[in-house]
């Protein structure tokens, strides 16, 4: 992205011939690559710690191999593609909804939070009951609806803190790497250093830029994760699977 952003701009100034809809469909392009990209790591990042988890609840004295990770990711990889694609279509409507929402003075604040924690919490366990119940798509949102709709305000409790604690996490990983670049870019422009020219700018960026994307991926996985153990004390309030287990073991010899 940095690169081929900054080559496209240095090009343009280079070369005057060059008009600005080969710039607008460069950067254009660049947008739709870096939204499959998205998709794609989304859909990775979901699936595995979604797997992760499930295998992870049926066998918990036993390390998860990756193998049974891959595999049960595999068996649902349609289902998955499908949910993502819904997923990002749901989002359009509710960030209409938290839109006007947040008009409304000082409730429209706390109203925008309640929408997405919410949002959160029914996409993480929708996803899991997709994953560990084998539903359907359309099944699974309506299982994640229930859950969280029943005991909505644990979920909500429950993404607040853990995205809380994301965000400091955050915050504390990109501290050092932020102070570095903006020493850089302060005494860069107090030398007079053409930030679009310099290559050690573009390398610097890069580098800022992969450990954002890094970082990003790696607080998705955990959110799906907190979100997979979330499902799993959803599920058991509501059903009492594991309590029925235990009462019918009271009793059996071994």
């Amino acid at each position: 992205m940095v690169t081929g952003f900054v080559g496209t701009m240095r090009t343009s100034q280079l070369n005057p011939l060059i008009n600005d809809s080969s710039n607008d469909l460069m950067i254009g392009l660049g947008f739709l690559g870096f939204a499959g990209l998205y998709i794609i790591t989304a859909i990775m990042n979901y699936s595995l710690a979604a797997s992760y988890i499930t295998n992870y609840e049926k066998n918990p004295t036993q390390s998860v191999e990756t193998t049974a990770v891959w595999s049960l990711l595999m068996k649902k990889l349609g289902k998955i593609i499908v949910f993502i694609l819904l997923l990002i279509l749901l989002l359009i409507p509710i960030t209409i909804v938290s839109f006007i929402v947040g008009v409304i003075p000082l409730i429209g604040f706390f109203g925008q939070i309640f929408i997405r924690l919410g949002y959160n919490a029914w996409m993480g366990v929708g996803f899991m009951a997709l994953i560990d119940e084998n539903k359907d798509v359309t099944d699974s949102f309506g299982e994640g609806w229930r859950l969280v709709s029943k005991y909505f305000w644990k979920s909500i409790f429950f993404n607040f803190v853990l995205g809380f604690l994301l965000l400091v996490l955050s915050i504390l990983v990109l501290i050092i790497p932020g102070v570095i670049i903006g020493i850089y870019a302060f005494h860069s422009l107090e030398n007079g250093v053409d930030l679009a020219e310099s290559p050690v700018a573009t390398v610097v960026w890069t580098i800022a830029l992969s450990i954002l994307l890094v970082l990003y991926t790696f607080v998705q996985s955990l959110t799906q994760l907190g979100n997979g153990v979330l499902y799993f004390s959803l599920h058991e309030e509501t059903y009492n699977l594991n309590t029925r287990k235990r009462i019918d073991q009271i009793g059996v010899s071994e």
